[in-house]
């Protein structure tokens, strides 16, 4: 066997003891236990994982590249969604297509030093864009395609009904090289009517969905059920997901569960974005705040597919991040008060598995013939990673190392 790679020593999803993984072509070649020593005659480059935790790449199912790291072109006064949503609407008017690729690429830098080797990113095409942001993420797309698998959505933030460019717009970017389609429909003054057009898009293209969608804490007037209906009466199974859902941690135990059912029997996948969920909405309590970020393993309980991600960085809608699902993981497990080593494994699983499944990635895995995306993590298990905000210590992609990134080393030390 010729191989290219093996990754001796490593802890894994599934398996007793420690394994070493042989890549050869890109690809998995084998997995076999570490103390069989298979591969100790093979001339491939040998990495030792010293017991350290690898799986796959991680996998971000919704962020905003084209408006990321543009807090300093807008003005936060309340800290809302609608304040959000004005401000980064003035903002992108003056966007160029090499502002945009700049800012964007730098996140996407970030992302993959963080272990990220998938990502869906939503980009906003109407009249106020225009197809700037859409070409600059293509570029941005071809650019890092050796480092990270990148799917752009056509997105309509601020409502569809009303604007018929901004439908003509998306229309036109799906046989253009978007991927899917998105939309908002807390924005439109038809929320039901954008719906509709947003699944007729996509059924004309062939494409999967992907909403914005009840994102405040009145458990009432929750667009959620037309999207459950639309996506049943469509047979649209397993291409449809929603984002937020923040009016989810507004209902009480046994109506959680309920819209969970309904979810995974209409094959509804969604994605919670803890750090801007946390964020914007609660904004009208004076004690006591809300939390406002759903809770995303008790969805899974009922057999939803859900993903955790980071939707924005260093904008009006999160003022904050570095593209660390990690430690995305990490502020969703704080905040939904998950501690176990099952529910940390669980959470991993929101930025790993769990969101491939959500984007349709069938070749995502840690098994033999799987492409060779690799993350080794600074620490002994998924949960362990997800406890203590683990970094990635190495990543690869199509079985060629991207990231290098060494322990740090005490210089002295005690005593």
């Amino acid at each position: 066997m010729g191989l290219d790679l093996v990754l001796t020593g490593a802890a894994a999803d599934g398996h007793a003891g420690l394994v070493d993984i042989a890549v050869a072509a890109g690809r998995i070649a084998a997995i076999t236990p570490a103390e069989a020593r298979a591969f100790a005659a093979s001339d491939a480059l040998v990495r030792p994982a010293g017991g350290r935790f690898v799986c796959a790449g991680l996998v971000e199912t919704h962020i905003h590249l084209d408006k990321a790291g543009i807090i300093g072109r807008c003005r936060i006064c309340a800290g809302t969604l609608a304040e959000a949503v004005a401000e980064t609407a003035r903002a992108k008017a003056a966007f160029t297509v090499e502002d945009v690729a700049s800012r964007a690429a730098a996140v996407v830098e970030q992302a993959v030093l963080s272990g990220t080797t998938r990502l869906r990113t939503f980009v906003e095409i109407d009249p106020r864009a225009g197809f700037r942001s859409f070409e600059a993420i293509k570029a941005v797309r071809a650019a890092w395609a050796g480092l990270i698998t990148i799917e752009i959505c056509a997105f309509a933030q601020e409502g569809l009904t009303q604007e018929p460019e901004t439908e003509a717009m998306l229309d036109r970017a799906l046989g253009d090289g978007a991927d899917l389609v998105g939309g908002c429909p807390y924005t439109d003054p038809d929320p039901a009517g954008h719906i509709r057009r947003i699944f007729d898009l996509a059924a004309r293209h062939g494409t999967a969905v992907d909403f914005h969608l009840d994102f405040d804490l009145d458990p009432a007037g929750a667009d959620l059920p037309t999207v459950v209906a639309e996506t049943t009466a469509r047979g649209y199974g397993g291409r449809v997901s929603v984002g937020h859902v923040t009016k989810l941690s507004a209902l009480p135990p046994d109506a959680l569960a309920a819209a969970g059912r309904a979810m995974a029997a209409a094959g509804v996948a969604v994605t919670v974005l803890p750090a801007t969920d946390l964020y914007l909405t609660g904004r009208n309590a004076t004690h006591l705040v809300p939390r406002g970020v759903t809770p995303a393993h008790r969805l899974a309980a009922e057999g939803v597919t859900a993903s955790l991600a980071t939707n924005n960085v260093m904008n009006p809608f999160t003022p904050f991040g570095d593209a660390s699902l990690i430690r995305m993981a990490n502020l969703y497990a704080t905040v939904a008060q998950v501690g176990t080593d099952e529910g940390l494994s669980g959470v991993f699983g929101m930025i790993a598995g769990d969101a491939a499944r959500l984007m349709g990635a069938a070749d995502y895995g840690l098994r033999v013939g799987a492409p060779a995306d690799l993350v080794l993590i600074d620490a002994a298990s998924a949960a362990a990673a997800v406890a203590t905000v683990a970094p990635p210590l190495a990543v690869w992609k199509g079985g060629r190392q991207t990231v290098d990134r060494p322990r740090p080393r005490l210089i002295g030390g005690p005593g």
